[in-house]
Order: C-alpha cells, then structure tokens, then sequence
C-alpha cells in the first residue's frame, strides 16, 4: 500500500511539473526580432541552389526573412494554431511583399513562403498583429531599417572581402541606432560570411529596441567575414 501511495505521488508530482513547463512555455511573447538576409549569402553556402522569384532578380539589398516573436528566456513559440491564412487580404501590399520579402528556394515556393512564415511565426503574435497588420508591420520596418546604406555608409561593402565583425555591428548599430545580431554561414570555401541581421523590435511590432539577449540555438561569427557580392 506504501509503495503504491508513493508511486502515485510520484505520478501526481510528474504531471504537475508537466503543467507548469505547459503554462510556461505557453505565455505571451516578449518581442519581435525582425530579421534580414544577404541574398549572396544565401545562394553560396555549401549545397545550396537559388531560384529567383517571378519577377526577376532583385535590386542589390537585403530582404525580409521573418518577423519572429520571442519569449523573454530566448526561446521562441510557433505553430500557434490555425492561422486561417487569407491571400486575398494581402492583395493590397502584394508588389510590396513580392519586392521586400521574395523568397529564393528551388523550387520557388513563391507565397508559400509568407503563408509558411504566418503559420508558424505570425500566428503565435495574432493576439497583437492580426494577419494584414502582422505583414505590413514586417514592411513598415524594412523600410525604416536599410542595413545596406549602414554598411555602406560606414565603408563596407558587399565586393567579396573580409570586414571586422564588430565594425559591421558598429556601423548598423550607428546606422539604425540600435545594436543588431548578426548570423553567418559558411561559403562553398568555408569561409563565415554575413548572412541573415536581425534587430529587436516591440510587441507592437512598430518600435525599435535593443536586445536583451540572444536568441538560442545561433551560431556564432568568426572575427572577421566576408560581404559577399549579392547573387
């Protein structure tokens, strides 16, 4: 009888850490990161093959990538439930998402790719930014951060050399006034390279801020990487 007593109490003490991880892990998020790739960077990493969108290829710049919630440990939720994807709704701001957020997977996925990033991104923010207001955030920002005239402005620019990791922080940071992450990959050669820049934003998904931490699971830069030439 004792041994069955403390078999269920170690049942009953299971579920109920269960449930608490459960309710943690389900809280509301902290803040966007907003995030931006190099499309070089991109297509030259080891194995990968590129496909321009419909349109053609793109001006040289970087383009969105997801706007991301996060929660305040770092983590981040997604696949929040039905995200009852409306294309007809963006119809309004398609050349827009088509010429700041294109996608270049081969095959081309064309706007699979935004109804994969509202899926499993956008709806764990739908409490705050519903489907339209959720993209046109993601535009609105991309228009107010031009990491390409950062860079440029600060003498950086994408010809293939190596740059200081911390002058490329630098100069977004002076740029935009906020400090970025950045994430690299490796080229066919192995060299780091900057791939994808992303800075915090609110949970209004309209103002900028500083991060508090990193999110987990990113690799880490060399000292110095290569600004490879766009694609």
């Amino acid at each position: 009888m004792a041994n069955w007593g403390s078999s269920l109490l170690m049942k009953l003490s299971l579920m109920l850490s269960l449930a608490v991880v459960a309710v943690a892990n389900n809280g509301d998020f902290h803040l966007f990161y907003f995030v931006q790739q190099w499309l070089g960077s991109y297509c030259d990493q080891h194995g990968e093959k590129c496909c321009y969108p419909p349109t053609g290829k793109p001006s040289a710049d970087f383009s969105i990538y997801g706007l991301w919630p996060y929660y305040n440990d770092g983590s981040f939720p997604y696949n929040c439930g039905s995200g009852n994807f409306n294309e007809a709704l963006l119809k309004p701001m398609q050349d827009s998402l088509r010429r700041e957020w294109p996608s270049f997977t081969c095959p081309q996925i064309g706007r699979k790719f935004w109804v994969h990033e509202w899926n499993k991104h956008g709806t764990c923010s739908k409490s705050i930014l519903g489907e339209v207001a959720y993209f046109k955030a993601a535009l609105a920002l991309k228009n107010k951060v031009n990491l390409l005239r950062a860079l440029t402005s600060a003498g950086i620019h994408p010809n293939n050399q190596l740059y200081p990791l911390r002058s490329i922080k630098q100069a977004i940071a002076r740029g935009t006034g906020f400090h970025p992450w950045v994430v690299c990959n490796r080229n066919s050669q192995g060299t780091s390279q900057i791939w994808q820049v992303a800075m915090c934003v609110d949970r209004t998904g309209n103002k900028l801020i500083n991060c508090p931490f990193v999110p987990k699971g990113q690799g880490d830069c060399e000292t110095k990487i290569k600004f490879p030439s766009f694609y």
